[in-house]
């Protein structure tokens, strides 16, 4: 249910909503929590509560919901007066969405939802504007113009479909390579010119040796967290002999591990479309056509001489599927295939947790084909990945969600094995 919201959260920006039972409901729910702070994506948890008066008896089912999701959101609370609600409730929309967009968790004291009291609604809540500052901006351009081999990595917090558009615009015009963060190759369009290809697990080595090579990286929206750089090693926290500006709309993260060079502190969107309307007189770079070049060659499917390939099975759905179908997949090897040789077409086309949960592909789907009616929606799930959450059919069939479920069964915890062989 969480990973549902989760994936709600992801497609339209503001937070999905999941009620839960107490104890065994919420221990459950916790996983979705756990990816929508990962993933920067905004969410809000509710949960059945004890009776105020049996609190801290440890009672039926009893938790300390704040100290339990405290590390894991990014505010835990306890409504203990009704006439409280609507407070608490913009309250929890606004933390969901401000900043670095994510999960609420919101406790409801049985006996408190039975009260009868006058209170007044709360309009609805919207996100802050935070426009990056001007003068970052020009040094930003300056920087730019005086790198030999500079780089964008993009897709995270705050990413939509303005953040794309305006900065594919941007990237295009002055020939930057931009590469997508772990599991955000929907960040910009994959037929852009200047798109290099996805980080993460099994890249492209010569977009890695890019990334070793760049005097200037431009993180926008990214986090730059272990899976993206491998482990914090293909980019250094201290990165010596390379500059770093790291655009972020959460002012906590900027040069929270990463020495920061330049940190602007703005929402992806205003970033990108000041930086496309900005005049500038950059001498374009023939870098990002040679990484687009690197990158087709890297994605196009060679057929390897195996029992089972899935490569081609990728481009025969690549053949008859439409561009901008939905692909929302879990955790394990199989995901690899569609990581590299799928082709999407922008935001939102890939419903993938970053925190690496399984389960995760079949609840997304269900959300993405309830809110896309008209669009493909594809869940991939492997055998171990589909039985985490493979009970959410019933939920499709009871909502009539047009979805298509490919199962790849190797009879193993593949990721696992992999590990331990």
């Amino acid at each position: 249910l969480t990973l549902t919201a989760c994936a709600e959260g992801a497609m339209t920006g503001r937070p999905g909503i999941a009620f839960v039972t107490r104890g065994p409901g919420a221990t459950n729910a916790s996983i979705g929590v756990h990816v929508a702070h990962q993933d920067s994506q905004p969410m809000i948890l509710f949960i059945g509560d004890v009776d105020r008066s049996m609190r801290d008896r440890e009672g039926f089912q009893e938790v300390d919901f704040s100290a339990m999701f405290g590390p894991l959101c990014k505010w835990a609370a306890r409504i203990d007066s009704a006439e409280r609600i609507p407070e608490y409730v913009a309250r929890a929309y606004a933390t969901a969405m401000s900043g670095r967009p994510g999960p609420v968790v919101l406790a409801l004291p049985e006996d408190m939802l039975l009260d009868q009291v006058v209170a007044m609604d709360r309009p609805r809540v919207t996100a802050p504007e935070q426009d990056p500052d001007a003068a970052a901006m020009a040094v930003l351009m300056d920087m730019i113009k005086n790198a030999a081999s500079p780089i964008a990595i993009v897709g995270g917090a705050g990413w939509d479909a303005g953040a794309a558009e305006y900065f594919a615009e941007f990237a295009t015009r002055i020939g930057l390579p931009v590469a997508a963060a772990f599991r955000r190759q929907d960040a910009i369009a994959n037929d852009c010119p200047v798109y290099a290809g996805n980080l993460g697990y099994g890249p492209n080595p010569k977009l890695l040796a890019r990334i070793r090579e760049a005097d200037l990286i431009i993180a926008v929206g990214a986090r730059l967290g272990e899976a993206t750089t491998d482990g914090y090693s293909l980019i250094t926290p201290d990165h010596p002999g390379q500059q770093l500006v790291h655009v972020h709309p959460d002012p906590v993260e900027l040069n929270s591990v990463y020495r920061t060079d330049l940190p602007i502190c703005a929402y992806p969107h205003e970033f990108a479309e000041m930086a496309a309307l900005w005049e500038h007189d950059i001498i374009p770079f023939d870098a990002g056509a040679a990484a687009h070049a690197e990158w087709e060659a890297w994605n196009a499917v060679v057929p390897f001489d195996t029992v089972l390939d899935l490569g081609p099975c990728v481009a025969e759905m690549r053949r008859v599927l439409p561009g901008d179908s939905f692909i929302c997949n879990g955790a394990g090897n199989f995901s690899g295939w569609w990581h590299r040789h799928w082709r999407y077409a922008g935001p939102v086309c890939q419903l993938a947790p970053t925190a690496g949960a399984m389960g995760y592909g079949v609840p997304a789907a269900v959300a993405a084909a309830r809110r896309n009616p008209d669009r493909m929606v594809v869940a991939l799930a492997g055998d171990g990945d589909f039985l985490m959450n493979g009970q959410e059919l019933a939920t499709a069939v009871q909502y009539g969600c047009d979805m298509l479920v490919i199962l790849v069964d190797n009879g193993a915890y593949g990721t696992i094995r992999m590990h331990q062989e």
